[in-house]
């Protein structure tokens, strides 16, 4: 599977993003999707993440509230909607996915064999 990320950018605080990941060489519908961040001298941490069927979405508590995941398996592509942006979300955001995700563990990095190569996102207060 091969992951495109885009829709990063610079936007103040309070602002609104939304990040696209379009998905190529593989049954997108059947692959559980997931968003990550890493800021600046920080580890990979977990954002939103999205069951293969779109019923359970998953969510970091730092963006509970402000961000939405959803997809679009007739275009390949899962959204992350971001409003109410803040200056501790400036990160490079990567979406990733998998087929077979232990969903108790759908929040780690590591069950996810597929990334793309990120999208900078910069919030200025």
């Amino acid at each position: 599977v091969q992951l495109q990320a885009s829709g990063g950018g610079l936007v103040q605080a309070g602002g609104s993003l939304r990040l696209s990941c379009a998905a190529s060489g593989r049954t997108f519908s059947n692959y559980h999707m997931g968003w990550f961040r890493q800021a600046p001298g920080k580890e990979r941490e977990f954002v939103a993440a999205m069951r293969w069927n779109g019923v359970s979405t998953y969510y970091a508590d730092s963006v509970k509230g402000r961000f939405t995941i959803s997809r679009d398996n007739t275009k390949n592509t899962v959204f992350l909607q971001m409003n109410s942006l803040k200056p501790e979300d400036t990160a490079v955001y990567y979406c990733a996915t998998d087929r077979t995700v232990i969903l108790s563990q759908i929040r780690e990095p590591g069950e996810y064999d597929f990334w793309g190569q990120g999208t900078l996102v910069t919030v200025s207060s």
